[in-house]
């Protein structure tokens, strides 16, 4: 968990950005990121070089869930010790690209299409990076959004992981989450006081789609600073008899 905090960064966390750490095969560890949100480069590079990063996947465009971009684009163009040997893949809505360029501004040393080779999710397409299937699910959050969910298979062990992004409660993401060993999930409202719908989903709502779904873990995220994690908690535990628990930044969990 390197960010997790719910729409802008809290004293204690950056806002979203997970990192995914999985070996192949023949023993070479992938580290992919979910979201690259508002302050997460920084603690990023306490876990890995920058240059490790073999993919970015976005969920939506979103400053809390990809602004860091602009900040990685920095440290890997100008980086005195030469530029990674590849450009890293970013996955995200149909916009991306264009989105990106615009957040930066001009850059007379060069392009953000220098470093990133920039791909549109297509809703319900499998895509395959290093020993990962990550399917994208289109979810119920202003703009275009999208939940993943994140496969890996490793001889007869199989591992899911699926990621909400930002979403109301939806079909979609009781879809991807189907049978997940963890459902990463926001929790960003909270039950009887944030009456907005088709926008965030309630600790409630959040356990009610882990319950649907048959999830064996339930982790809520995405907590903004005035949202309690006890009541976000309890309201998930209330709906969802399994696993609950509220993530912090630095956490590690295994799926």
């Amino acid at each position: 968990m390197i960010g997790c905090a719910g729409s802008f960064p809290a004293p204690d966390s950056p806002a979203s950005c997970y990192l995914i750490e999985v070996d192949d095969e023949a023993g070479r560890t992938w580290r992919v990121l979910l979201d690259l949100g508002s302050g997460a480069l920084g603690p990023l590079q306490r876990h890995l070089d920058l240059r490790e990063i073999d993919a970015v996947l976005l969920s939506h465009l979103h400053p809390d869930h990809c602004v860091d971009l602009c900040g990685l684009y920095v440290a890997l163009r100008y980086n005195p010790a030469g530029r990674p040997p590849r450009k890293i893949p970013v996955h995200g809505p149909s916009d991306t690209a264009d989105r990106l360029e615009a957040m930066y501004g001009e850059d007379e040393g060069g392009r953000l299409a220098d470093i990133y080779d920039v791909y549109p999710w297509q809703d319900g397409e499998p895509v395959r990076i290093g020993p990962l299937t990550v399917v994208p699910r289109r979810v119920d959050h202003p703009g275009e959004a999208y939940g993943l969910r994140v496969e890996h298979e490793a001889g007869d062990r199989s591992a899911v992981l699926a990621y909400s992004g930002d979403t109301d409660a939806c079909p979609a993401l009781v879809t991807l989450a189907q049978d997940a060993d963890v459902l990463l999930c926001e929790a960003a409202f909270t039950q009887g006081r944030d009456e907005s719908r088709h926008i965030h989903l309630t600790g409630l709502r959040a356990g009610q789609v882990a319950a649907e779904a048959g999830v064996r873990r339930l982790l809520l995220t995405h907590l903004p600073v005035w949202t309690d994690r006890t009541t976000a908690l309890a309201d998930a535990r209330s709906a969802f008899a399994g696993v609950v628990l509220v993530v912090s930044a630095g956490a590690n969990y295994s799926v």
